[in-house]
Order: C-alpha cells, then structure tokens, then sequence
C-alpha cells in the first residue's frame, strides 16, 4: 500500500471507532489493564478490529493507548510494554492484512514534564521511543500520538517516533470549550498552537479527537485548519457525554454522528472516525458517506 499521506490525499478514509467500550462489552472490568488484553484475550481484541473492518473502516487503531511503562507500571506491567504493543498491533495486522492501514495509538503518560512535574524530557523521550519501536515491530503503519493536553509532551512523542520509527506520525490533541467561546486543552493549549508546534516537531497529519462531539470538534478541525495546512484527522466523541443513572452515556446516534462527515471533508479532515461512545453501527453509517 502507499503511504498513508500520500494515499489519503487522494481519497479519504474512515477509521474505527472506540475501543474502551467494545472491550467492556467483552467482559474488560472496571480497573483491568485494557491493553493487557493484546496477550490474555487475543481473540477478543481481533473481534473488536474485525467489527469496525466490517462495518467499513479502512483503519484499525490499536489497543494501545495506555502502553507507555508509565501507564503499564500502574498493572505492574511495566516490564512488559514491548510484548503488549508488539502484540496489539500484530492482532489489528492479522485483520489488516494487506488491504487496511494499521494505525498505533499512543496516549499520554499520565505523568507531568518539568518544569510543572518531576518527570523530564529525557524520560519521557525514552518511554515513547519503547513503545514506538514496538508497535513498528508489530507491523503498524502509522502511529497517532493521541488525547494529547500538554505540548511538550506531545512533541516528545513525535520526536519519538520520527527519530526512531519509518511510520508516519500523525498528532492529536483533546480540547475543552472555553467561556469565550474559544477551545483551549485542559493545558491552556489552542488548537492553532497545537497545530503549529505538532507540524514543526514532525507530524504530517494532525487533528482532535476524544472530549467533544461532532458539532464542537468540526469547530476546532476549521481552527486548525486555518493554522496549517496538512492533512488533518477528526475522531469525535458520539455527542457530549451525559449521566443517567450514574451512568456515562454518549447520545448521538450513527445518523447524527453521520451528518457531519460532509462539513469535516470540507474542513480539510481526511481521516474519520470516532472516540468514546462510536461503535460499529456509527462507522458504518460515516463510512456510507466517504
């Protein structure tokens, strides 16, 4: 296959959806380690990269999110992060195969950089390098550090997997609506100073995903949009989350979720899928439409 900036400059594709609930519906329990999962329930995650193939995505994201040590360590798997992210990415290879791109995810250590935290650059350079160099072993295509609310950190990672890796690396941020009416990370981060500094650390394809629904995450891929011009990724929510029954629950269906898939394409977004609360039925209805 082609690279994936080449290939999505001449046609879109769809991504899949989220991965945290797929696995809970799979019997994942509250405070088991989700990407644990790539070694003890093989056939599980497979069937969970298989539902979105067959609703129509061109992309598996890993179940990899949480597989820096620094995450792994909270499930005394820290020793095992390369086993884990090689693993995850070799499932989603099993069900790619040669006719999907395989995508690495790479979340947030959870930790803080210096000077707001004790961690340093070097450290966190070293965990995302570990894992980078995994999901390349196990076959990725590309890696999306992603969820990302700290620039620092976020740029690491790229660095990370650009110095290390062959993979294209794509860079998203997480923003919150701000009483200004404008959209800020829970750092203080703009979209367009995400979108600046991802770019010149090495992203060539940037965007948002997670926190927002449709509505408010088209705002901020126009945002930034208009910051730089490169490819750019949208992965919203299914609407803003609200609580019932103490309950979290995500409440826009397929065809809201699908409406939108006309203005991102519009707004520059050439990758679509969704974050929490989208599951098979809402990429199937986005895929109709790309």
């Amino acid at each position: 296959m082609k690279r994936l900036e080449t290939y999505i400059l001449e046609k879109p594709i769809i991504c899949d959806g989220g991965m945290g609930t797929q696995l809970h519906q799979r019997g994942l329990k509250p405070g088991e380690c989700p990407e644990h999962w790539n070694l003890t329930h093989p056939a599980l995650v497979k069937e969970v990269y298989q539902a979105y193939r067959d609703a129509g995505s061109n992309m598996i994201e890993t179940n990899t999110f949480g597989g820096t040590r620094y995450k792994l360590a909270h499930y005394g798997l820290s020793d095992a992060v390369t086993e884990i992210n090689r693993a995850g990415v070799a499932l989603a290879r099993e069900i790619a195969r040669d006719t999907q791109y395989v995508m690495a995810s790479m979340g947030p250590t959870g930790a803080f950089m210096e000077p707001y935290g004790d961690e340093t650059e070097e450290s966190f350079y070293t965990a995302f390098k570990e894992q980078a160099c995994a999901c390349e072993a196990g076959g990725a295509d590309a890696i999306i550090v992603e969820t990302m609310t700290a620039l620092e950190e976020a740029c690491v990672a790229i660095r990370a997997v650009r110095e290390n890796t062959a993979l294209t690396c794509l860079a998203s941020f997480t923003f919150d609506p701000q009483p200004d009416g404008g959209y800020a990370s829970m750092m203080g981060v703009t979209p367009e100073q995400f979108a600046t500094a991802a770019v010149a650390a090495g992203a060539t394809i940037v965007g948002a995903n997670c926190g927002l629904g449709p509505e408010h995450l088209l705002k901020v891929i126009q945002r930034i949009r208009a910051a730089v011009n490169v490819p750019l990724i949208a992965m919203p929510n299914a609407g803003m989350p609200v609580l019932q029954e103490g309950k979290t629950l995500f409440p826009a269906t397929p065809e809201e979720m699908a409406k939108y898939v006309p203005a991102f394409l519009a707004s520059g977004a050439r990758i679509i899928g969704g974050c929490c609360g989208t599951g098979p039925a809402h990429i199937a209805a986005m895929a109709g439409l790309v």
